[in-house]
């Protein structure tokens, strides 16, 4: 008898190409997912008794397919297909849809499936619902826990979002290779907004929203497997792993942040870093820099310090300089003045910043900056007004504890 335990990990596995394959027959998101349920319902009848098909994907894209046709036959009363006993008996047809169903044609399959729930008419929240409840198999009760959210809501969010691919021209077909690197950035974008909602999570949310991190990554590498090349995708992978190796140090027992220099190192994840520095390494050898590359160049960077004094502030300040040509924001120049502040000094990098202001100015991150760089100049009072609008803009309890340990130390050392 196969192993239950096998079986589970082998029907998670086969998910993304097979949810991906089928709206190829039906042109329908939920025709889809109802087919990959039932044909998960029978291979957990089949595989126990008859042993593990040659290409467990292949089977249940055929059997989800058939059950599916042999459904609507049932309901329009026309000739069901023959018996069960002989359903299950698909070697034969397996194997030549094992010769059809290549490497290719998954890759572009998944694709498929990643860029209609990145369809361009809906907003990111809907988004990264749909592609974690078609690709990821999230129950909706999961996806609303995460998102602090009812499962009403989370379902009729999911809803909407299907309603709103099949009333548009979602393309189920292959894409050609202008398409392809579009949807590429497409995808990558909504990859990176899942791990960012589980990454900046803290407190109570973070057992919640913590697991998106980990799905993002599990879709990172899925996607780095169909496009091995690409030295975006390598990028993006080794940024989040990275950053997500750093997430047992962020929070002390009480769920305060802490501080990058702060943090405990012996803390943070060796294996995951590890990952990260070897693709970042790969992906920089292919001489095709991009925003993601840059910014796991600057996570490389932290990571191989031994201790904060270490660190390659002038080698990171460089590279701000590069990413805020690839793609200028505030925010980034933002992070980028904290380098400057490490190489040049605080009244550089609060000269940097003043300009930001209109833009910024009811952003948490920029006030805190602020008032650490009047800090570090000696001049408390001005500092005390950016920490006090900084607080005033926390959204969660724990940025605004962060904030009140600046505060505290001011009070501290004014103190006779």
């Amino acid at each position: 008898m196969a192993d239950p335990a096998w079986i589970d990990a082998t029907l998670a596995a086969a998910r993304p190409q097979a949810t991906a394959a089928l709206p190829r027959f039906f042109r329908d998101l939920d025709a889809a997912q109802e087919a990959f349920q039932d044909a998960c319902l029978r291979a957990l009848q089949n595989w126990p008794k008859n042993g593990p098909p040659r290409d467990p994907t292949a089977w249940l894209i055929l059997v989800g397919r058939n059950a599916a046709i042999d459904a609507s036959r049932k309901t329009s009363r026309q000739q069901p297909l023959p018996p069960e006993e002989l359903l299950s008996n698909l070697e034969d047809a397996e194997a030549a849809l094992v010769e059809r169903l290549d490497g290719s044609r998954y890759r572009d399959d998944v694709l498929r499936l990643l860029f209609i729930c990145c369809h361009p008419d809906l907003p990111a929240t809907q988004q990264i619902s749909l592609a974690l409840r078609v690709i990821s198999g999230l129950s909706v009760k999961q996806i609303a826990r995460a998102f602090l959210v009812s499962e009403a809501a989370m379902e009729q969010r999911i809803t909407r979002a299907k309603a709103k691919v099949a009333g548009g021209d979602a393309a189920f077909e292959t894409p050609g290779p202008i398409e392809r690197a579009e949807r590429l950035a497409a995808v990558a974008a909504m990859i990176y907004l899942v791990f960012n909602e589980g990454y900046s999570a803290s407190g109570a949310a973070v057992e919640a929203r913590g697991p998106l991190s980990d799905e993002a990554i599990r879709l990172a590498r899925l996607l780095l497997r169909l496009f091995p090349s690409e030295p975006e995708i390598m990028g993006l992978t080794a940024l989040m792993l990275l950053q997500h190796a750093r997430s047992a140090a962020r929070f002390d027992q009480h769920g305060a942040a802490i501080l990058l220099d702060d943090q405990d190192r012996g803390l943070w994840h060796r294996r995951m870093i590890d990952e990260g520095l070897a693709l970042i390494d790969k992906a920089m050898w292919r001489r095709r820099p991009g925003p993601y590359q840059v910014q796991a160049a600057i996570a490389a960077l932290h990571a191989r310090a031994a201790k904060p004094e270490d660190t390659d502030w002038a080698g990171i300040d460089q590279l701000y300089e590069t990413l805020e040509r690839m793609q200028p924001s505030p925010v980034v120049t933002l992070n980028h003045a904290v380098a400057v502040a490490k190489v040049e000094g605080a009244e550089a990098a609060l000269a940097m910043i003043e300009s930001l202001e209109p833009r910024l100015g009811g952003y948490f991150h920029f006030h805190g900056a602020r008032g650490a760089f009047l800090l570090e100049m000696g001049q408390a009072d001005e500092a005390r007004v950016a920490f006090d609008r900084a607080i005033a803009l926390a959204r969660t309890a724990a940025e605004a504890a962060h904030i009140r340990q600046h505060l505290d130390r001011m009070k501290r050392e004014a103190a006779p």
